[in-house]
């Protein structure tokens, strides 16, 4: 059966000499793997350039509803990207965007507000002008309020210490669960701050580092089998 779906690509890999395997977040059903068959053949009606990661796309496609792999009937380019790709800190940004997505998102069901909240996110990557450093921690933050296990705000003078294993704030600190007081008090900057507004003022090169670590701590903690990245220490030696 036919339908009409948005999609964001997610990983694609070569299968046999002409074909792509692309796993995409579609709107409508979810994250799905399709076959794409003659792709890389140099008459294919399939351009590879639209199944390249984060690229945004307008889709019909056939859907079996216990099928491991589906096709796509048309694809056409949603959003050509206008500065992501030409600017080597947001293509590096978005590249570990994307690994944060491939690695933690795995739903095979609709959910319209996490696909909502990653199409405006790569738009508003696309659109964002200088300064924009910190758009990488915002968005990571920001994403475990739809993966279920979004961090509480409950710091207080007392209670000043994060601790990544609970996700709150707490009065003592646990070498190796919590963050250091200063660390603490920029997660907590970086719970209430605009994402529109990608740069936090007097967060300092040497911190925004260590809170991406702690971020990835903290997705390590709470998502089982999140582990292996690659893109973080490409991302530390681009924005330094």
């Amino acid at each position: 059966m036919l339908h009409k779906t948005r999609g964001i690509v997610i990983h694609s890999v070569k299968y046999s000499e002409t074909s792509l395997i692309v796993k995409v977040y579609t709107e409508t059903f979810g994250i799905q793997s399709y076959m794409v068959k003659g792709a890389r053949s140099p008459k294919s009606k399939f351009r590879p350039v639209l199944f390249q990661p984060l690229t945004l796309l307008d889709m019909v496609v056939y859907h079996k509803e216990r099928g491991t792999l589906q096709s796509i009937k048309e694809v056409r380019l949603a959003h050509p990207y206008q500065t992501l790709p030409f600017d080597i800190r947001k293509s590096s940004i978005a590249l570990f965007l994307n690994e944060v997505v491939y690695r933690s998102v795995g739903e095979e069901e609709p959910n319209p507000a996490l696909f909502g909240f990653l199409w405006s996110s790569f738009l508003l990557l696309d659109e964002a002008e200088e300064p924009f450093m910190h758009f990488h921690l915002l968005f990571t933050i920001k994403l475990t309020r739809y993966l279920g296990f979004q961090p509480r705000n409950t710091r207080t003078d007392e209670h000043c210490f994060f601790n990544l294993s609970e996700g709150t704030f707490q009065e003592l600190f646990l070498e190796g669960v919590c963050l250091d007081r200063s660390l603490s008090d920029s997660w907590c900057r970086l719970l209430d701050w605009p994402f529109e507004k990608p740069a936090i003022p007097d967060l300092s090169a040497k911190d925004r580092d260590a809170l991406l670590d702690a971020l990835l701590l903290y997705y390590r903690y709470h998502l089982p089998g999140f582990s292996g990245f690659r893109s973080a220490e490409v991302l530390h030696s681009v924005l330094s």
